[in-house]
Protein backbone atom coordinates (compact mmCIF):
# COMPACT_ATOMS: atom_id res chain seq x y z
CA UNK A 1 0.00 0.00 0.00
CA UNK A 2 1.73 3.60 -1.01
CA UNK A 3 1.81 5.80 1.91
CA UNK A 4 0.02 9.02 2.33
CA UNK A 5 3.06 10.82 1.48
CA UNK A 6 4.20 9.15 -1.41
CA UNK A 7 0.31 9.76 -2.86
CA UNK A 8 0.62 13.30 -1.93
CA UNK A 9 4.20 14.27 -3.34
CA UNK A 10 3.66 12.21 -6.76
CA UNK A 11 -0.01 13.97 -7.02
CA UNK A 12 1.97 17.65 -6.52
CA UNK A 13 4.60 16.38 -9.54
CA UNK A 14 1.86 15.50 -11.84
CA UNK A 15 -0.27 18.34 -11.25
CA UNK A 16 3.08 20.64 -11.68
CA UNK A 17 4.03 18.47 -14.97
CA UNK A 18 0.67 17.53 -16.34
CA UNK A 19 -2.23 19.92 -15.49
CA UNK A 20 -2.41 21.98 -18.01
CA UNK A 21 -2.48 19.10 -20.76
CA UNK A 22 -4.87 17.43 -18.60
CA UNK A 23 -7.00 20.49 -18.59
CA UNK A 24 -6.74 21.17 -22.19
CA UNK A 25 -7.74 17.50 -22.83
CA UNK A 26 -10.84 17.69 -20.46
CA UNK A 27 -12.00 20.73 -22.32
CA UNK A 28 -11.81 19.17 -26.08
CA UNK A 29 -13.93 16.09 -24.47
CA UNK A 30 -16.49 18.29 -21.65
CA UNK A 31 -16.31 21.12 -24.24
CA UNK A 32 -16.71 23.53 -21.38
CA UNK A 33 -13.59 25.83 -20.04
CA UNK A 34 -15.45 25.64 -16.32
CA UNK A 35 -16.34 21.72 -16.14
CA UNK A 36 -13.23 20.85 -17.28
CA UNK A 37 -11.40 22.73 -15.02
CA UNK A 38 -14.12 21.38 -12.04
CA UNK A 39 -13.86 18.02 -13.53
CA UNK A 40 -9.64 18.27 -13.31
CA UNK A 41 -9.88 19.42 -9.70
CA UNK A 42 -12.13 16.50 -8.43
CA UNK A 43 -9.33 14.10 -10.27
CA UNK A 44 -6.95 15.48 -8.33
CA UNK A 45 -8.26 15.24 -5.22
CA UNK A 46 -9.89 11.85 -6.10
CA UNK A 47 -6.29 10.83 -6.75
CA UNK A 48 -5.27 11.26 -3.42
CA UNK A 49 -6.98 8.78 -2.05
CA UNK A 50 -7.54 6.49 -4.67
CA UNK A 51 -3.62 6.31 -5.06
CA UNK A 52 -2.99 5.59 -1.55
CA UNK A 53 -5.53 2.42 -1.53
CA UNK A 54 -4.83 0.95 -5.20
CA UNK A 55 -1.17 1.77 -6.04
CA UNK A 56 0.01 4.79 -8.37
CA UNK A 57 -1.58 3.81 -11.69
CA UNK A 58 1.44 3.41 -14.74
CA UNK A 59 -0.27 6.32 -16.78
CA UNK A 60 -1.48 8.85 -13.80
CA UNK A 61 -2.33 11.47 -16.48
CA UNK A 62 -4.84 9.49 -18.49
CA UNK A 63 -6.09 7.88 -15.53
CA UNK A 64 -6.96 11.39 -13.84
CA UNK A 65 -8.80 12.81 -17.77
CA UNK A 66 -10.40 9.43 -17.34
CA UNK A 67 -11.47 10.03 -14.04
CA UNK A 68 -12.31 14.10 -14.22
CA UNK A 69 -14.93 12.80 -17.40
CA UNK A 70 -16.38 10.21 -15.44
CA UNK A 71 -16.99 12.42 -12.86
CA UNK A 72 -18.13 15.76 -15.12
CA UNK A 73 -20.57 12.99 -16.58
CA UNK A 74 -21.91 12.41 -13.02
CA UNK A 75 -22.39 15.91 -12.08
CA UNK A 76 -24.15 16.23 -15.58
CA UNK A 77 -26.72 13.27 -14.61
CA UNK A 78 -27.76 15.37 -11.81
CA UNK A 79 -28.32 18.29 -12.92
CA UNK A 80 -30.65 16.80 -15.88
CA UNK A 81 -32.89 15.63 -13.07
CA UNK A 82 -33.25 19.33 -13.05
CA UNK A 83 -32.78 20.20 -16.31
CA UNK A 84 -33.70 17.85 -19.51
CA UNK A 85 -31.49 20.33 -21.84
CA UNK A 86 -28.39 18.10 -20.14
CA UNK A 87 -29.52 15.08 -21.07
CA UNK A 88 -28.45 16.17 -24.97
CA UNK A 89 -25.04 17.14 -23.73
CA UNK A 90 -24.40 13.92 -21.68
CA UNK A 91 -24.61 11.71 -24.90
CA UNK A 92 -22.25 13.95 -26.64
CA UNK A 93 -19.27 13.51 -24.03
CA UNK A 94 -20.02 9.82 -23.55
CA UNK A 95 -19.57 9.78 -27.26
CA UNK A 96 -16.04 11.18 -27.26
CA UNK A 97 -13.44 8.79 -27.77
CA UNK A 98 -12.46 7.14 -24.09
CA UNK A 99 -8.60 6.46 -23.98
CA UNK A 100 -6.83 10.02 -23.22
CA UNK A 101 -3.53 8.18 -23.89
CA UNK A 102 -3.71 8.34 -27.28
CA UNK A 103 -1.92 11.89 -28.92
CA UNK A 104 -1.78 12.95 -32.45
CA UNK A 105 1.49 14.89 -33.37
CA UNK A 106 0.07 17.52 -35.36
CA UNK A 107 -2.90 18.38 -32.89
CA UNK A 108 -1.79 18.37 -29.91
CA UNK A 109 -4.38 18.77 -27.02
CA UNK A 110 -2.83 22.18 -26.02
CA UNK A 111 -2.48 23.47 -29.15
CA UNK A 112 -6.00 23.10 -30.32
CA UNK A 113 -6.78 24.71 -26.96
CA UNK A 114 -4.66 27.91 -28.55
CA UNK A 115 -6.32 27.99 -31.44
CA UNK A 116 -9.38 27.83 -29.22
CA UNK A 117 -8.14 30.80 -27.32
CA UNK A 118 -7.53 32.56 -30.63
CA UNK A 119 -10.20 32.36 -32.38
CA UNK A 120 -11.13 35.68 -34.81
CA UNK A 121 -14.67 35.96 -32.94
CA UNK A 122 -13.33 36.85 -29.42
CA UNK A 123 -12.05 39.89 -28.98
CA UNK A 124 -8.13 40.25 -29.81
CA UNK A 125 -7.46 41.93 -26.68
CA UNK A 126 -8.61 38.86 -25.22
CA UNK A 127 -7.34 36.03 -27.12
CA UNK A 128 -3.77 36.06 -25.42
CA UNK A 129 -5.15 36.28 -21.74
CA UNK A 130 -7.21 33.27 -22.02
CA UNK A 131 -4.58 31.38 -23.87
CA UNK A 132 -1.87 32.00 -20.92
CA UNK A 133 -4.97 31.81 -18.07
CA UNK A 134 -6.03 28.33 -19.61
CA UNK A 135 -2.72 27.10 -21.34
CA UNK A 136 -0.37 28.31 -18.95
CA UNK A 137 -2.21 28.73 -15.48
CA UNK A 138 -0.06 31.78 -15.51
CA UNK A 139 -2.72 34.06 -12.85
CA UNK A 140 -4.42 37.03 -14.09
CA UNK A 141 -1.95 39.19 -11.82
CA UNK A 142 1.33 37.28 -14.02
CA UNK A 143 -0.50 38.44 -16.89
CA UNK A 144 -1.46 41.78 -16.01
CA UNK A 145 2.34 42.69 -15.24
CA UNK A 146 3.23 41.15 -18.94
CA UNK A 147 0.37 43.51 -20.51
CA UNK A 148 1.06 46.45 -18.55
CA UNK A 149 -2.66 46.51 -17.45
CA UNK A 150 -4.60 46.13 -14.13
CA UNK A 151 -5.86 42.17 -13.11
CA UNK A 152 -9.41 43.22 -13.09
CA UNK A 153 -9.15 44.18 -16.86
CA UNK A 154 -7.84 41.12 -17.43
CA UNK A 155 -10.21 38.89 -15.49
CA UNK A 156 -13.02 40.91 -17.16
CA UNK A 157 -11.64 40.09 -20.58
CA UNK A 158 -11.42 36.67 -19.10
CA UNK A 159 -14.56 36.08 -18.14
CA UNK A 160 -16.12 37.52 -21.22
CA UNK A 161 -13.90 35.38 -23.75
CA UNK A 162 -15.48 32.13 -22.11
CA UNK A 163 -18.78 33.16 -22.08
CA UNK A 164 -18.30 33.87 -25.80
CA UNK A 165 -16.61 30.56 -26.90
CA UNK A 166 -19.63 28.78 -24.77
CA UNK A 167 -22.65 30.78 -26.33
CA UNK A 168 -20.54 31.12 -29.84
CA UNK A 169 -19.84 27.34 -29.89
CA UNK A 170 -16.36 27.86 -30.90
CA UNK A 171 -15.04 24.56 -32.08
CA UNK A 172 -12.12 22.70 -30.12
CA UNK A 173 -9.59 22.16 -33.41
CA UNK A 174 -6.73 23.49 -35.23
CA UNK A 175 -8.31 25.30 -37.85
CA UNK A 176 -7.75 23.86 -41.78
CA UNK A 177 -4.61 25.39 -43.07
CA UNK A 178 -6.40 27.97 -45.35
CA UNK A 179 -7.46 28.89 -41.79
CA UNK A 180 -4.16 29.38 -40.27
CA UNK A 181 -2.53 32.54 -41.75
CA UNK A 182 -5.43 34.94 -39.95
CA UNK A 183 -4.79 33.01 -36.55
CA UNK A 184 -1.07 33.03 -36.71
CA UNK A 185 -0.15 36.25 -35.11
CA UNK A 186 -2.46 35.42 -32.37
CA UNK A 187 -1.01 32.42 -31.44
CA UNK A 188 2.89 33.04 -31.92
CA UNK A 189 2.25 35.79 -29.66
CA UNK A 190 0.63 33.98 -26.86
CA UNK A 191 3.35 31.30 -27.36
CA UNK A 192 6.45 34.02 -26.75
CA UNK A 193 4.24 35.35 -23.91
CA UNK A 194 4.35 32.15 -22.05
CA UNK A 195 8.17 31.89 -23.11
CA UNK A 196 9.21 35.03 -21.74
CA UNK A 197 7.19 34.21 -18.64
CA UNK A 198 9.75 31.46 -18.03
CA UNK A 199 12.19 32.93 -19.11
CA UNK A 200 12.07 35.85 -16.76
CA UNK A 201 9.29 35.44 -14.31
CA UNK A 202 7.29 38.70 -13.87
CA UNK A 203 7.01 37.79 -10.01
CA UNK A 204 8.61 35.65 -7.54
CA UNK A 205 11.28 33.81 -5.91
CA UNK A 206 12.92 32.75 -9.04
CA UNK A 207 14.21 34.39 -12.31
CA UNK A 208 13.20 31.23 -14.26
CA UNK A 209 10.36 29.26 -14.50
CA UNK A 210 11.99 26.41 -17.15
CA UNK A 211 8.54 24.28 -17.28
CA UNK A 212 7.20 27.25 -18.92
CA UNK A 213 10.20 28.04 -21.68
CA UNK A 214 10.34 24.57 -22.15
CA UNK A 215 6.28 24.19 -23.24
CA UNK A 216 6.33 27.03 -25.46
CA UNK A 217 9.60 25.91 -27.46
CA UNK A 218 7.36 22.39 -27.56
CA UNK A 219 4.31 24.02 -28.83
CA UNK A 220 6.54 26.69 -31.44
CA UNK A 221 7.86 23.38 -32.71
CA UNK A 222 4.72 21.98 -32.90
CA UNK A 223 3.62 24.96 -34.91
CA UNK A 224 6.13 24.54 -37.30
CA UNK A 225 5.31 21.11 -38.30
CA UNK A 226 1.55 22.11 -38.66
CA UNK A 227 2.23 25.45 -40.41
CA UNK A 228 6.14 26.02 -41.42
CA UNK A 229 5.71 29.80 -41.66
CA UNK A 230 8.45 31.97 -41.75
CA UNK A 231 7.67 34.01 -38.64
CA UNK A 232 6.47 30.64 -36.94
CA UNK A 233 10.15 29.41 -37.87
CA UNK A 234 11.59 32.99 -36.58
CA UNK A 235 9.88 32.63 -33.18
CA UNK A 236 11.07 28.97 -32.65
CA UNK A 237 14.86 30.38 -33.57
CA UNK A 238 14.24 33.43 -30.92
CA UNK A 239 13.20 31.52 -28.24
CA UNK A 240 15.81 28.73 -28.98
CA UNK A 241 18.47 31.33 -28.82
CA UNK A 242 17.28 33.32 -25.60
CA UNK A 243 17.06 29.61 -24.14
CA UNK A 244 20.33 28.68 -24.98
CA UNK A 245 21.33 31.48 -22.15
CA UNK A 246 19.56 30.62 -19.46
CA UNK A 247 21.66 28.48 -17.22
CA UNK A 248 24.17 31.57 -17.37
CA UNK A 249 21.23 33.83 -16.33
CA UNK A 250 22.03 33.34 -12.01
CA UNK A 251 24.65 32.56 -10.24
CA UNK A 252 24.54 29.39 -7.72
CA UNK A 253 22.61 31.66 -5.07
CA UNK A 254 19.95 32.32 -7.51
CA UNK A 255 21.25 36.19 -8.11
CA UNK A 256 21.19 38.05 -11.67
CA UNK A 257 23.81 37.69 -13.49
CA UNK A 258 23.79 40.32 -16.43
CA UNK A 259 24.50 39.33 -20.41
CA UNK A 260 27.69 40.70 -20.35
CA UNK A 261 29.08 38.91 -16.98
CA UNK A 262 27.30 35.54 -18.08
CA UNK A 263 29.82 33.09 -18.40
CA UNK A 264 29.38 31.77 -22.35
CA UNK A 265 30.64 28.38 -21.48
CA UNK A 266 27.92 27.71 -19.60
CA UNK A 267 25.54 28.47 -22.84
CA UNK A 268 23.85 25.84 -24.54
CA UNK A 269 25.48 25.51 -28.21
CA UNK A 270 23.08 23.11 -29.28
CA UNK A 271 20.30 25.43 -29.50
CA UNK A 272 22.58 28.30 -30.95
CA UNK A 273 23.64 26.52 -33.69
CA UNK A 274 19.67 25.11 -34.00
CA UNK A 275 18.52 28.89 -33.62
CA UNK A 276 20.81 29.91 -36.01
CA UNK A 277 20.35 27.78 -38.59
CA UNK A 278 16.71 28.88 -38.55
CA UNK A 279 17.25 32.19 -38.63
CA UNK A 280 18.79 31.98 -41.36
CA UNK A 281 15.62 30.11 -43.00
CA UNK A 282 13.49 32.25 -42.14
CA UNK A 283 15.16 35.06 -43.58
CA UNK A 284 15.73 34.03 -46.44
CA UNK A 285 12.24 33.35 -47.65
CA UNK A 286 12.19 37.33 -47.65
CA UNK A 287 8.54 37.03 -46.04
CA UNK A 288 9.44 37.69 -42.09
CA UNK A 289 8.83 39.97 -39.06
CA UNK A 290 9.27 40.44 -36.09
CA UNK A 291 10.32 37.39 -34.64
CA UNK A 292 12.72 36.53 -37.09
CA UNK A 293 14.51 40.10 -36.35
CA UNK A 294 14.56 40.09 -33.07
CA UNK A 295 15.67 36.14 -33.59
CA UNK A 296 18.77 37.54 -35.94
CA UNK A 297 19.46 39.98 -32.71
CA UNK A 298 19.99 37.30 -30.40
CA UNK A 299 21.72 35.41 -32.88
CA UNK A 300 24.47 38.32 -33.18
CA UNK A 301 24.69 38.54 -29.24
CA UNK A 302 25.17 34.32 -29.22
CA UNK A 303 27.77 34.34 -31.84
CA UNK A 304 30.35 36.54 -29.99
CA UNK A 305 32.74 34.85 -28.65
CA UNK A 306 33.18 37.97 -25.63
CA UNK A 307 31.05 41.02 -24.52
CA UNK A 308 33.87 42.76 -25.92
CA UNK A 309 33.33 41.06 -29.20
CA UNK A 310 29.63 42.06 -29.64
CA UNK A 311 28.74 44.04 -33.09
CA UNK A 312 26.65 46.56 -31.53
CA UNK A 313 26.69 48.30 -34.67
CA UNK A 314 24.37 45.25 -36.69
CA UNK A 315 22.58 45.12 -33.32
CA UNK A 316 21.49 48.95 -33.94
CA UNK A 317 21.14 48.23 -37.78
CA UNK A 318 18.55 45.71 -36.82
CA UNK A 319 16.37 47.78 -33.98
CA UNK A 320 16.31 50.48 -36.68
CA UNK A 321 14.23 48.24 -39.22
CA UNK A 322 12.37 46.57 -36.52
CA UNK A 323 11.43 49.95 -35.25
CA UNK A 324 10.28 51.28 -39.25
CA UNK A 325 8.37 47.96 -39.83
CA UNK A 326 6.97 47.05 -36.33
CA UNK A 327 7.51 50.00 -34.12
CA UNK A 328 6.97 49.80 -30.22
CA UNK A 329 7.89 51.34 -27.43
CA UNK A 330 10.14 48.11 -26.11
CA UNK A 331 11.70 48.01 -29.26
CA UNK A 332 12.72 51.74 -28.60
CA UNK A 333 14.18 51.25 -25.50
CA UNK A 334 15.94 47.87 -26.31
CA UNK A 335 17.02 49.85 -29.64
CA UNK A 336 17.97 52.64 -26.86
CA UNK A 337 20.61 50.60 -24.88
CA UNK A 338 21.67 49.19 -27.73
CA UNK A 339 22.60 52.81 -29.53
CA UNK A 340 24.51 53.46 -25.67
CA UNK A 341 26.69 50.95 -26.53
CA UNK A 342 27.34 51.96 -30.03
CA UNK A 343 27.85 55.64 -29.73
CA UNK A 344 28.26 56.34 -25.86
CA UNK A 345 25.76 56.81 -22.73
CA UNK A 346 24.66 60.53 -23.36
CA UNK A 347 23.43 58.98 -26.78
CA UNK A 348 21.31 56.30 -25.39
CA UNK A 349 19.94 58.35 -22.09
CA UNK A 350 18.44 60.83 -24.62
CA UNK A 351 16.68 58.17 -26.29
CA UNK A 352 15.53 56.08 -23.18
CA UNK A 353 14.79 59.93 -21.61
CA UNK A 354 12.24 60.76 -24.89
CA UNK A 355 11.10 56.94 -24.38
CA UNK A 356 9.82 57.60 -20.65
CA UNK A 357 8.46 60.68 -21.59
CA UNK A 358 6.05 60.02 -24.00
CA UNK A 359 4.75 57.86 -20.96
CA UNK A 360 3.87 54.42 -22.17
CA UNK A 361 6.50 52.60 -20.35
CA UNK A 362 6.45 54.60 -17.25
CA UNK A 363 5.57 51.31 -15.13
CA UNK A 364 8.07 49.61 -16.70
CA UNK A 365 10.90 48.77 -14.81
CA UNK A 366 13.37 47.65 -17.42
CA UNK A 367 13.07 51.20 -19.00
CA UNK A 368 13.99 52.85 -15.49
CA UNK A 369 16.81 50.61 -14.98
CA UNK A 370 18.19 51.93 -18.54
CA UNK A 371 18.31 55.06 -17.13
CA UNK A 372 19.58 54.33 -14.11
CA UNK A 373 22.63 52.78 -15.78
CA UNK A 374 23.31 54.92 -18.58
CA UNK A 375 23.36 58.31 -15.78
CA UNK A 376 25.71 55.84 -13.68
CA UNK A 377 27.65 55.55 -16.30
CA UNK A 378 27.63 59.70 -16.93
CA UNK A 379 28.61 60.02 -13.27
CA UNK A 380 25.06 61.63 -12.58
CA UNK A 381 24.90 59.31 -9.35
CA UNK A 382 21.94 61.22 -7.53
CA UNK A 383 19.79 60.62 -10.74
CA UNK A 384 21.08 56.65 -10.94
CA UNK A 385 19.81 56.84 -7.46
CA UNK A 386 16.38 58.32 -7.92
CA UNK A 387 15.85 56.28 -11.10
CA UNK A 388 17.18 52.75 -9.69
CA UNK A 389 14.67 53.26 -6.77
CA UNK A 390 11.98 54.08 -9.14
CA UNK A 391 13.18 50.32 -10.84
CA UNK A 392 12.94 48.43 -7.50
CA UNK A 393 9.82 49.99 -7.05
CA UNK A 394 7.89 48.51 -10.25
CA UNK A 395 10.03 45.05 -9.99
CA UNK A 396 8.04 42.01 -8.66
CA UNK A 397 10.67 39.48 -9.46
CA UNK A 398 13.36 38.77 -6.06
CA UNK A 399 16.34 38.29 -8.15
CA UNK A 400 16.23 41.30 -9.80
CA UNK A 401 14.88 43.59 -6.89
CA UNK A 402 18.17 41.93 -5.50
CA UNK A 403 20.25 43.25 -7.82
CA UNK A 404 18.49 46.59 -8.25
CA UNK A 405 19.23 47.25 -4.02
CA UNK A 406 22.85 45.87 -4.49
CA UNK A 407 23.13 48.83 -7.03
CA UNK A 408 21.39 51.10 -4.72
CA UNK A 409 23.61 50.38 -1.90
CA UNK A 410 26.39 50.45 -4.16
CA UNK A 411 25.94 54.50 -4.92
CA UNK A 412 25.33 55.09 -1.24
Amino acid sequence: MTTLEQVRAEVEAVYRRDSRRILATLIRLLGDFDLAEEAMHDAFFIAVERWQREGIPDKPRAWLVSTGRFKAIDALRRRARFNRSQADLIMLIEGQGQDPSEEELLADDRLRLIFTCCHPALAADAQVPLTLREVCDLTTEQIARAFLQSPATIAQRIVRAKAKIRDARIPYQVPELHELPERLDSVLRVIYLVFNEGYSASAGEALLQQALSDEAIRLGRLLVQLLPDPEAVGLLALMLLQASRQHARSDVEGNLVLLDQQDRSLWDRGQISEGCELVRLALGSRAFGAYTLQAAIAAVHAEAATAEDTDWAEIVGLYDVLQRHWPSAVVALNRAVALARRDGAQAGLAEVEAILAAGELRDYHLAHAARAELHQQLGNLEEARKAWQQALALTQQAPERRHIEKRIQALE
